[in-house]
Formats: C-alpha cells, sequence, structure tokens
C-alpha cells in the first residue's frame, strides 16, 4: 500500500477544481469527491499491483483518475477487464456504506444525499464511451478482442472523438457558462488528441512487446495475404491474444508460403523497410 500511496500524483486541474470549490464555500462537498475519486482510483491500482503490472504514477483528476501502467497492449483481456471494472465498483460500496452512516448523528442525510450524488455522478460520467475514461477503456478492451489490433484503436479512437463532439454540444446547448465542466472537456480533447498522435508509437511498442514476448497463446490464427503487401501493412493484421501463421501468396509463382508472426516482426524490425512489399523479403537467396 505505501508504494501505491507514493505513485500518486493530483493533476493541476483537480486543485483549480479543489480551489474553486473552496473559494465559493463548498469545502465539505470538495472533501467528499476528493475521497470518492482516491478511492475510485486505488481500485484500479490495486487490481494492476494485484497482476503485478508495472504502475508509473496514480493520477487524480476533477472527474477521477488515470493509472498510468506499463502496457504494451499484450496483457490478457481479463486481467485489463478486471482492472478497469476496479474502479468503478469502488462506488457501490461507498454508497452503501453511506446507507448505513446516516443512521448515525455524525453522518446527516444532507451529506449522505450529496455522498450518493457525487458517486453517481462520477461512476456515470467514467463510464462514458471516451477515452481515458473507463468507458472509452472498456470500448478499446472490447475492440480488441474484436478487431486486428491497429483496427480496434482506429475504432476506437473514432468512437471516442465522435462521443467527446456530443457531449461537447450537448454541453455548449445546457451549460455553456459551466467552466469546470468545460476544463474537464478540454482536458478530454487533448487526451484524445495526443492518444491519435502517438498512434504509431503506440503500434511500434505492441510489437516490439510481440518480438520479446515468451507468452504462449492458445488462439492461432491463418491470415492470407499477397506478397505484393507492404510489410508494416502486413503487421496490421496482428490480434491481440492471438498467435499468428502468414500464407502468403506469391502472384509471379503462384505457390503460398507459410511464415510465422516472428519471423515477419524480425525481418521489421532488422530490415528496417517497412513500406517495402513482402516479395523483396521472400524472394531473396
Amino acid at each position: 500500500m505505501r508504494e501505491l500511496l507514493s505513485k500518486i500524483k493530483v493533476n493541476p486541474l483537480f486543485w483549480f477544481v479543489v480551489g474553486i470549490g473552496v473559494f465559493t464555500g463548498y469545502f465539505r462537498e470538495v472533501l467528499m469527491i476528493f475521497t470518492i475519486v482516491f478511492i475510485h482510483e486505488m481500485g484500479h491500482a490495486i487490481a494492476a499491483h494485484w497482476f503485478k503490472w508495472r504502475i508509473n504514477k496514480i493520477e487524480l483528476l476533477p472527474f477521477g483518475g488515470v493509472a498510468e501502467v506499463e502496457d504494451p497492449g499484450n496483457r490478457p483481456f481479463h486481467e485489463e477487464l478486471i482492472v478497469i471494472i476496479a474502479g468503478p465498483l469502488q462506488h457501490v460500496w461507498m454508497m452503501l456504506l453511506s446507507y448505513v452512516l446516516v443512521h448515525f448523528s455524525f453522518w446527516t442525510s444532507t451529506d449522505h444525499h450529496l455522498f450518493v450524488w457525487h458517486n453517481l455522478m462520477i461512476l456515470v460520467f467514467n463510464l462514458l464511451p471516451i477515452l481515458p475514461l473507463d468507458g472509452g477503456r472498456l470500448v478499446q478492451l472490447w475492440c480488441t478482442y474484436r478487431y486486428p489490433y491497429v483496427r480496434a484503436l482506429t475504432i476506437s479512437r473514432f468512437a471516442s472523438g465522435t462521443c467527446l463532439a456530443v457531449l461537447c454540444g450537448i454541453s455548449l446547448f445546457f451549460f455553456p457558462y459551466h467552466l469546470n465542466l468545460w476544463v474537464v472537456l478540454t482536458f478530454l480533447f487533448l487526451t484524445n488528441y495526443l492518444e491519435w498522435k502517438q498512434r504509431h508509437y503506440r503500434f511500434m511498442r505492441f510489437l516490439m512487446a510481440r518480438r520479446t514476448s515468451k507468452i504462449e497463446y492458445k488462439e492461432k490464427n491463418t491470415v492470407a495475404i499477397r506478397d505484393s503487401l507492404p510489410l508494416r501493412e502486413a503487421m496490421k493484421q496482428i490480434k491481440r491474444g492471438h498467435y499468428h501463421l502468414f500464407k502468403v501468396f506469391q502472384l509471379q509463382t503462384g505457390q503460398s508460403l507459410e511464415i510465422e508472426e516472428k519471423d515477419l516482426i524480425q525481418l521489421l524490425f532488422t530490415n528496417k523497410k517497412p513500406q517495402a512489399p513482402l516479395s523483396q523479403f521472400l524472394n531473396r537467396p
């Protein structure tokens, strides 16, 4: 627990929201939100620590938090699912606890209603299908289970951006002067922009992890491609949680050649010609 606590960082936007709350006389409410956000994020962190994930930092945000872990995209699906839902699940027992505490004098009905309301708001907001919220991460996890890795990230980014645009439109119509909300939306926009900008780096990190991974994948796929396909495009057929055997059809000879995934990945990193067609490598003596 001491190790996890040392990883906690507070985003400047969180202090900005706290400052507004204190300035307007809502210190008790701000303290509630801080407690809720802290417990939510520790749920993620404890689950990640249980699976021996390397945790870089736990950042507290105005609407929740982000547990930044070393994740090249090859973690078992069940582990990532548990780590993601471990945060939202904390709200369930916190709200149930509030129903118990309301019978004691130190926890008034006003405290109870505020606490439950903030729990519900943070829970619902975090489950929106927008990255890096828990809902967005769940959508991305499902996409990586269903589609090849690169396509999955593209779909989840598009879904996240679309939902964020809709949310901004709704906020502009109903809450045009809600400063805290627009601070949060700005943060989400910047995060989604960085997610898109780092898409190539994330793909290469995914492949590098598979290159050195010793995981024995139970699911095995045979991928049929032509030798005119660029090497990098062939790598985009790789699906998370599966091992691939590439069946390459040679256009000149009309024959096919089977190549293992690890051999193509090795070619990608050693030859440094990602846009070259497969025929350039396969026809060598």
